[in-house]
């Protein structure tokens, strides 16, 4: 089974300094019928106009995973983490007992805009870390690249919940992903349109899966995704 969660039918928020699709419930946009689905509690997409961002603010029990598609964004935290984040790149804080985080756009001329994603963990009270890896991206051009796992395999983050996040990049080619029984999954597109099966997305949409064994993702021009393998 394929439901479509369409980019306008998600939570907006605009603060002018920030445009934000909420695609679960966040902060004042709250939808009984969709506030997570599995471990996958946010998907944020967010443009943030130049020079501004989110100041120092704490989290908990939460992995955070931002990904880039345009611009850059600036990260400091209470771990003393500082760095930039650009397309093709990926990044993963772990919130664990507790972390105090700020984003902001690196650029004084250019917006950034990024998908914010937080999986919920599989136990509580981790000590909290960072981690920022790049992706080839001759790794995702028609082909699901793994950027998240539990064991960081294959060069991906590590994160603390058995659920696995992969970003393709597809431009007139095919790519399939089995799901194993009793496994869900959430396919966000970034960029573009795609064939899900026989279910159209395009920019924005979302779609949960379940009861589905093969995962066949088609696009005619050029689109980006993330897939996520789901318990």
């Amino acid at each position: 089974m394929i439901q479509l969660r369409k980019a306008n039918d998600r939570g907006h928020a605009n603060h002018g300094w920030l445009d934000s699709w909420h695609t679960f419930s966040f902060a004042d946009y709250h939808d009984p019928e969709h506030v997570s689905f599995s471990a996958l509690r946010v998907i944020n997409e967010d443009r943030v106009t130049p020079g501004e961002g989110f100041p120092t603010h704490p989290h908990r029990d939460m992995e955070i995973i931002t990904y880039v598609l345009e611009g850059a964004l600036e990260h400091q935290d209470s771990l003393g983490t500082g760095s930039v984040i650009r397309p093709g790149e990926v990044q993963r804080m772990s919130a664990g007992t507790g972390i105090r985080h700020s984003e902001f756009n690196h650029s004084q001329s250019e917006p950034v805009h990024f998908l914010q994603i937080w999986i919920l963990p599989n136990r509580q009270g981790v000590q909290p870390g960072y981690e920022q890896k790049r992706i080839d991206l001759n790794e995702v051009i028609g082909k699901l690249r793994l950027v998240a796992s539990p064991d960081g395999r294959d060069g991906s983050l590590t994160i603390h919940q058995d659920a696995r996040v992969y970003a393709a990049r597809l431009n007139g080619s095919e790519v399939a992903h089995t799901l194993a029984p009793g496994r869900r999954a959430w396919l966000q597109v970034a960029r573009g349109a795609v064939k899900l099966n026989e279910t159209t997305l395009h920019a924005g949409d979302g779609a949960a899966i379940e009861n589905e064994s093969v995962l066949r993702l088609t696009a005619d021009g050029s689109a980006e995704v993330l897939l996520f393998d789901l318990p």
